[in-house]
């Protein structure tokens, strides 16, 4: 994938319904990170503020288990350490690995990705790895929750790619495990709350019916990967519009139940018109996640 400077791994766990998805840059990326939701699970995101010293990224990892399953990012850290990637701190070499986690503790057996893992993950990945759906980070992710798990429908790993006139390239990878449903981009009900009256999560919640407190259960997370160059600055930017993607095709969004997160990664290769490419960003990452759980 652009000129292999970023790999897509998983490893799923289809017994117990959990997983991870990994993206490596192996040659290294400029990384930012955006955190909207108000419950979120993550590793190593102070890194990728504009203001603190680290500039590249090795790897970004998501996963299933909630707060446990951060501990895939070690299994990551692993085999990167192995591979002589990282950042040199002294005389070792430290990978930098930024993650975030879903709730999908309640779907299957108690169980969440391992460092093992996590490191098989990264080991596999590839340039070429476009799996979708129940696959990864995806295996156990779910959406339309709100009103009862009865209603729920299966969630899942989304991936759209855009390549714009001046040849830059953007790519989408997306967890969707959303409290809300989600829509085309047509505005059209997709997949969420299966309710026996065809009403979607936003008529119900309009309507004043009566929902499940399901607090740190549900995350949209997601990373979008240009071979765009972009300062740290660019790409804190741009995980902040990806969010927007996330607003057009999940309704609700961002809730006090989410803990939504998105991270970027640029390999500088190509000067870009940054206005277009944040165009592109919203596109990707809207039809990543129509993609994910069709």
């Amino acid at each position: 994938m652009m000129n292999g400077n970023f790999l897509i791994g998983h490893e799923t766990d289809t017994e117990n319904k959990t997983g991870v998805t990994t993206i490596l840059t192996p040659k290294g990326a400029v990384g930012g990170v955006s955190v909207r939701g108000a419950a979120p699970g993550t590793r190593e995101t102070d890194l990728l503020r504009p203001m603190n010293s680290v500039q590249e990224v090795h790897a970004v990892v998501l996963a299933g288990g909630s707060a446990f399953g951060l501990a895939a990012a070690t299994g990551v850290m692993t085999y990167l350490h192995e591979q002589g990637i990282g950042f040199l701190a002294g005389e070792h070499i430290v990978p930098i690995v930024p993650s975030a986690v879903i709730f999908d503790l309640s779907i299957g057996h108690f169980a969440y990705p391992t460092e093992e893992m996590g490191y098989l993950s990264a080991k596999n990945a590839s340039g070429h790895n476009m799996a979708q759906g129940n696959v990864g980070a995806g295996c156990g992710a779910t959406i339309g929750k709100l009103f009862g798990s009865e209603m729920k429908s299966s969630g899942g790993v989304g991936i759209s790619t855009m390549k714009l006139a001046d040849g830059t390239e953007i790519c989408a990878v997306v967890v969707v495990n959303a409290v809300g449903d989600v829509y085309d981009t047509e505005g059209r009900f997709v997949s969420g709350v299966n309710h026996e009256k065809g009403l979607t999560t936003t008529d119900l919640l309009l309507a004043g019916a009566k929902f499940e407190n399901l607090a740190g259960q549900n995350t949209t997370i997601g990373c979008v990967m240009t071979n765009a160059k972009l300062t740290k600055e660019e790409a804190n930017r741009l995980a902040d519009i990806a969010h927007d993607g996330l607003a057009l095709a999940i309704k609700p969004v961002h809730t006090a139940f989410d803990g939504d997160t998105m991270f970027a990664l640029a390999s500088g290769e190509v000067e870009t018109n940054f206005l277009a490419l944040q165009t592109a960003c919203v596109e990707v990452v809207r039809q990543a996640i129509v993609n994910g759980v069709k």
